[in-house]
This record gives structure tokens, sequence and C-alpha cells, in this order.
């Protein structure tokens, strides 16, 4: 029996932008995912410093972000639970959401390839769904040989199998924050109720100039 296929996005998204939409589609298209989950991480492990709006704000603009995105949903099991978000225990959520029936597919850019090592009980994490690169179109295919020592060949060839080509789109949330509080343009870096609800809530030092 073929099983659904559920793909699964993490991140601060702070805030969300066109980039984190337009590759998070194309992977849903070429994984063939029945639907695509947006989490918003309360406190990333790997990072010192948390998001800079709160998670009110942040889940508002996801909101916005998609409400007219077939196929999308958001939920806010990281920022409901106490400390940092580990993925493991965030695949495990939904493995009893969705049941045996569905492969999930937790997405990653290729960017944190080298940070996975470091990633809590990563080798569990490799093994109970798949860990699915996404690689901007162009560049090279990932490396993972590099890893195979930490996480053995058989998950270095899982992860090989994984890898998912997206459309290069050259937008960061750090440069948009630091956009909108310099009062610069971030002309086609936002969906226009994100960048509304921006304004609106002065986020990010942004005034109406911005």
């Amino acid at each position: 029996m073929t099983k659904r296929v559920i793909a699964l996005f993490g991140g601060t998204f702070d805030p969300v932008h066109i980039g984190h939409i337009k590759v998070a589609r194309a992977a849903r298209d070429y994984i063939k995912a029945e639907k695509l989950v947006l989490i918003p991480a309360k406190q990333s492990p790997l990072k010192r410093s948390g998001p800079v709006a709160c998670d009110n704000d942040r889940l508002e603009m996801l909101s916005l972000a998609v409400s007219d995105k077939r196929n999308f949903e958001i939920s806010d099991y990281e920022l409901r639970k106490d400390g940092p978000s580990y993925t493991v225990e965030t695949v495990k959520h939904f493995q009893k959401l969705y049941g045996e029936d569905a492969l999930l597919c937790w997405l990653i850019g290729a960017d944190n390839i080298d940070d996975l090592p470091k990633w809590y009980k990563v080798e569990q994490l490799i093994d109970m769904c798949n860990v699915s690169v996404m690689y901007r179109s162009g560049f090279e295919r990932p490396d993972f040989d590099k890893l195979s020592e930490k996480l053995g060949q058989k998950r270095i060839e899982k992860l090989a199998n994984n890898i998912i080509p997206t459309p290069l789109v050259d937008v960061s949330s750090t440069d948009i924050r630091r956009r909108l509080c310099r009062g610069e343009s971030v002309a086609g870096m936002l969906e226009k109720g994100v960048y509304e609800y921006i304004l609106s809530k002065g986020l990010y030092g942004a005034s109406s100039k911005s």
C-alpha cells in the first residue's frame, strides 16, 4: 500500500517570506505530498538568541502568508512546548498524529547540512522519517560523504536519495529585518498581508516608509 506523504517544514519564520513559500511549494510538489505543515520553532537549540518577533506574531504572519495557498497548514506544536525545539520529538508527535500509513518528510535547506551531526538524536531522526534536503537549482548537489563518520553509510545513502531541487530565491529573514529597521524597501520579499501586518504592528522597527 502506498503511504500518504506529509511534508513538515520547520523554522523560526522571523518573518516568513516569499522564499519560504516558494521552496516549500516546490518541495511539496516534487515529493507529491498530500499537505505541507509549517512549524514555527520556539527556540532552536543551535542558536544563542531567540526569534525577534513573538510567537503570536510569527503565527499570524504565517497564517497571512498561506491563507490562499492550497494544502498548506500551520502547527503551533513547538510553540506550545517549553524549552528548545528538538526535531526528533516533533516528528514523533506527527507520527502519532498521522499514523503508520503516513510517510513524513522533514524539509531542511542544504545550508544546514554541516550542522546535522549536532542535531539532537539525529541518527534516530534520519531512521524514523525522510530528512529531505532542499538545494537551489543550478548549484551542485549536496555532498553527504563528509558526514559518514558520524551518521554511517546507510543514513548517508538515505539522505542522498531524498534530495529535492528547489527554485533559487535570494531572500533571507535577516536581510528583511535589517531593511525594515533602516526604512529600506522590501518589495517582492514578503506576501502583501505579511508586510501590512508588520507595518501595523511596527515589527522589526518598521514604519510606513519601509
